[in-house]
């Protein structure tokens, strides 16, 4: 049990304001309304509980369960959305690498898929194990261990362990040889004061088009140890995970060979003819399709967490963590051939972190005051190589690779990040008025070795002595509130296989005397209300980004300069966001939520000597409006849930002048449950069943990047959603 705590009005408040994890615990399982709406902060906030995710597929991405909320799209090529090559996550239009994201205060970086500072979720943690999932569309808290926040943060919070001794366990089957089990063991609550859980989860699972498996093993535990009135939380998680990729397709490639269409795995001999440029069927080109394509990660993440408290006033959590990580990107490319004859070797671009880090937190109230600062400390080391290895037959070959025949570039990256933040929540009018007012100072240091190849080599800081954050929230009953919200942020410069390090040194020496950190001024306001039968929330908002960074031509084609990274200008967003949820009768409930988003970029660049104007274009990948809507029924022995979601047109070209259709997906979760069965507790069967009605669609845009313009639909950078799937989930606990 926590130790007891005073419960002014004021330390509720900031319990949820500064999102406190280590106590966090996730809602009761007989929580109504599984998505909170964020009362009492000063920002937009929402809270997504146990509940919500326990209906959704077993192995979905907690991202696919956000994507219900306003401001949110998520798009991913397979029915879990954990298939990490497509997975695209965006808010307001700040895509995934803009935003931060944390695990149970642990930063997990940007999440995107050559990742440089850390893992995705679904890597880091078994589904299964996540207590809740908040999101701040605008700005997260000051203290958050993230710079690359500029469109808001995400923060997964771990369920903790029970009470009480069980072993709680779930067998998941459906489409395409899904096969995914799940077992977990809660020691309960020891004499000592401690208690801990250990699980286990292995998922099997073919592509849904072409060949290929989709499988990974994950370990997860977590211990809690009550130390007087403080406590200690730490937790060990290991995943090692093996995808088969999806070929990407262009619009042309669609119309033509089908959104069905993909690689020429096992069919060895058909992907040696295509090198040698012998086609057959509609396939045209050499890009048309590949043997394979792989993804290999293995990940170990482990943190501890000292909660101190010192009389009912302060507080002070100590977090400290390590991530090691090992991956490989395979790709059989038929433009280099092995040294032993075959006309395809296989690629790689492969990876390793390390990285280690301290984050401390300060909490006092005094009187109307409470006053909250930290810091946050990271040290990296990155190394990216691409390799090539001799292919020898179409043999399986999803594992780590050794012994290259030749090495493309390997790098080194050595990055040093502190940040130090302070804010002040005041309590005014007898609570009804709270005034929160903070900043951070984040500072980022790269260092870059070339140690193979031409790649750039040299350093880049980006810093920012004050990013200010202001919050206001005013509380007109019990049930009305008001809250407005200003702040500033900035996105450090990336290393790895993209971003100012992937240049020539040439074109490095060029642009990192005069390059600027991307950086975010939001405002947010909105109102907040519930009822007996409704509760929900209206947001309005308004972003500038400054300073995009991309890579042009700095000098006219025939000179022969390579692409620069530069600032190319701003982009501005302003919208309106709408959610509630109306229960309807006893066991009905109805939940929606809208979302207009006008993302534009505000500027033109040259690119060489050529004008790409843009300015007024909207942002790629941005659809303009959404809608949710989402009908519940549960009784306590049936339960159902049947939505569906409207995404408007995207585009993936700067100009605008080639996009992807709307559309709407329908998807369908219900079963049934029982307390006790045969001895077996919180026994349930459940149904989940992906786009049921089977539309046809692009998911993923820009996942080969976006274009300036594409007049003939060629650039091969979309990939197709996956169609209809059905799964079977049989769950309970002894």
């Amino acid at each position: 049990m926590a130790p007891k705590l005073r419960r002014s009005p004021l330390y509720l408040i900031l319990l949820q304001v500064f999102a406190a994890p280590a106590f966090a615990e996730e809602a009761p399982a007989d929580v109504v309304n599984v998505v909170i709406f964020g009362q009492g902060n000063t920002r937009q906030v929402q809270d997504v509980s146990k509940k919500d995710l326990a209906l959704a597929l077993p192995g979905s991405s907690p991202l696919k369960v956000l994507e219900k909320l306003p401001g949110v799209s998520f798009q991913s090529a397979d029915p879990f959305g954990a298939y990490e090559w497509s997975t695209r996550f965006s808010a307001r239009g700040f895509n995934q690498s803009q935003m931060g994201f944390t695990l149970d205060n642990v930063p997990l970086g940007d999440m995107s898929y050559g990742n440089n500072n850390g893992l995705h979720i679904s890597r880091a943690i078994s589904s299964e194990n996540i207590g809740r999932v908040t999101l701040s569309q605008g700005a997260g808290a000051v203290g958050t261990a993230s710079t690359s926040n500029l469109g808001g943060t995400v923060q997964f919070f771990s369920s903790v362990p029970t009470d009480e001794f069980g072993i709680t366990g779930s067998q998941t089957i459906g489409s395409d040889k899904t096969y995914r089990t799940f077992a977990r063991v809660d020691t309960g609550l020891l004499s000592s004061g401690t208690k801990a859980y250990l699980s286990v989860t292995r998922q099997r699972a073919e592509k849904w088009k072409g060949a290929g498996a989709q499988d990974q093993d994950i370990f997860n535990s977590k211990l809690v140890q009550k130390l007087g009135n403080s406590k200690l939380t730490a937790f060990f998680n290991y995943s090692d995970r093996k995808e088969v990729d999806y070929q990407d397709l262009s619009v042309e490639m669609a119309n033509r060979l089908g959104y069905d269409w993909d690689n020429y795995a096992p069919d060895w001999q058909r992907a040696v003819n295509a090198a040698k440029g012998v086609y057959t069927g509609k396939v045209n080109s050499l890009d048309d399709a590949y043997y394979q394509g792989s993804g290999l990660r293995k990940d170990s993440l482990l943190g501890a967490t000292l909660d101190n408290r010192f009389g009912d006033d302060v507080y002070l959590k100590t977090t400290a963590y390590h991530h090691s990580n090992e991956g490989q990107g395979h790709w059989y490319t038929p433009y280099t051939p092995s040294t032993n004859g075959l006309p395809i070797s296989i690629r790689t671009t492969e990876y390793s972190i390390s990285r280690n880090g301290v984050i401390a937190d300060l909490t006092a109230e005094l009187g109307q005051h409470t006053f909250n600062g930290g810091f946050w400390a990271e040290s990296s080391l990155h190394t990216l190589t691409r390799n090539f290895y001799n292919a020898t037959g179409g043999q399986d070959t999803n594992e780590f690779l050794t012994n290259p025949t030749s090495t493309g570039f390997k790098q080194n990256f050595t990055t040093t990040t502190t940040q130090f933040y302070a804010q002040d929540t005041i309590s005014l009018m007898a609570d009804k008025l709270k005034l929160n007012v903070g900043f951070k100072s984040p500072n980022v240091k790269i260092n870059a070795v070339n140690v193979v190849g031409t790649r750039a080599a040299g350093d880049l800081t980006a810093s920012k002595n004050f990013l200010p954050q202001l919050g206001l929230n005013y509380a007109l009953t019990k049930s009305d509130e008001l809250f407005l919200s200003l702040s500033e942020n900035m996105r450090a410069y990336q290393p790895g296989v993209s971003g100012p390090f992937s240049q020539t040194q040439t074109a490095f020496n060029l642009s990192a005397g005069t390059i600027k950190p991307e950086t975010s001024k939001t405002i947010d306001a909105g109102y907040r209300f519930k009822t007996d039968s409704l509760v929900g929330s209206v947001a309005a908002y308004f972003t500038r980004f400054d300073d995009r960074l991309m890579a042009v031509a700095t000098c006219a084609g025939i000179v022969g300069c390579p692409s620069t990274f530069v600032n190319v200008g701003k982009v501005e967003a302003k919208g309106i966001e709408a959610a509630a949820m109306w229960t309807l009768a006893k066991d009905w409930s109805l939940f929606n939520s809208l979302t207009y988003n006008d993302a534009q970029y505000k500027s033109n660049y040259m690119d060489g000597k050529t004008l790409v104007d843009i300015a007024g274009k909207q942002v790629v990948d941005s659809p303009k409006l959404m809608f949710k809507t989402e009908l519940s029924y549960e009784t306590p022995q049936w339960f159902g849930r049947v939505g569906g979601k409207y995404t408007d047109k995207r585009f993936y070209t700067y100009s605008n002048d080639a996009s992807v259709p709307a559309y709407w997906v329908m998807n369908l979760s219900t079963g049934y449950k029982q307390k006790n069965l045969g001895g077996i507790k919180d026994f349930s069967i459940q149904l989940n069943v992906e786009n049921l009605l089977n539309k046809q669609y692009f998911s993923t845009i820009g996942s080969n990047g976006f274009q300036t313009f594409d007049p003939t639909g060629t650039a091969q950078t979309l990939l197709s959603g996956a169609p209809r799937q059905l799964f079977v989930t049989v769950s309970g606990k002894i």
